[in-house]
């Protein structure tokens, strides 16, 4: 992957669990149902289908998907495989900040669910999935780098890299620790 490839964007691994309560005009969902997660018309993953789960699927399958950082929300879209083509059965927006928010790691395993809606903007159903932003490989084993200035930050010591990543990762390990207060005056 080139350099800047990688560093427009994050690498989401998302298992695709199972779904319930699912219904196609009105009708319990017999089989062949699958996911489609996409983050936008050319960037996607699916899922096999399910033959059967009926109304509550279950795939636990892996998607990889590259996520862009200006990306907000990944749509998790339920389809039915039918003898006139396939119909959708229901949609899911993820918010990346389900993923990526509070304090937790970046590559902290999340389990969400999330209410599916029909094409009328019905509930219909619920999708279960894991997710996480997968750490790049120096970030799981920083090598110790020198210090081009000479002072500040040892050569012989890591400082390990908890935090949030600052702009310039050639400065002192790149990390920025603590957290916010807010305070009125």
């Amino acid at each position: 992957m080139n350099k800047l490839v990688h560093e427009a964007s994050r690498t989401l691994e998302i298992t695709i669990l199972s779904a319930e309560n699912l219904r196609l005009d009105g009708k319990t969902v017999k089989k062949n149902s699958y996911v489609i997660a996409r983050v936008d018309p050319h960037n996607y993953g699916s899922t096999k289908a399910d033959f059967e789960g009926g109304s509550s699927p279950s795939w636990n399958e892996k998607l990889t998907l590259d996520v862009p950082y200006q990306t907000r929300f990944i749509t998790l879209e339920v389809k039915c495989r039918t003898s006139s083509g396939d119909r959708v059965i229901g949609t899911a927006s993820l918010p990346i900040s389900d993923i990526l928010g509070d304090y937790t790691p970046e590559s902290y395993l999340h389990f969400l669910s999330h209410r599916l809606g029909d094409a009328r903007g019905e509930r219909n159903g619920i999708i279960n999935v894991s997710a996480r932003i997968k750490m790049p490989m120096e970030s799981v084993s920083p090598a110790v780098t020198k210090n081009p200035v000479g002072y500040g930050c040892s050569s012989s010591w890591q400082q390990p890299t908890l935090g949030v990543p600052a702009g310039h990762q050639n400065y002192c390990g790149g990390v920025v620790t603590g957290v916010p207060i807010w305070s009125s005056f």
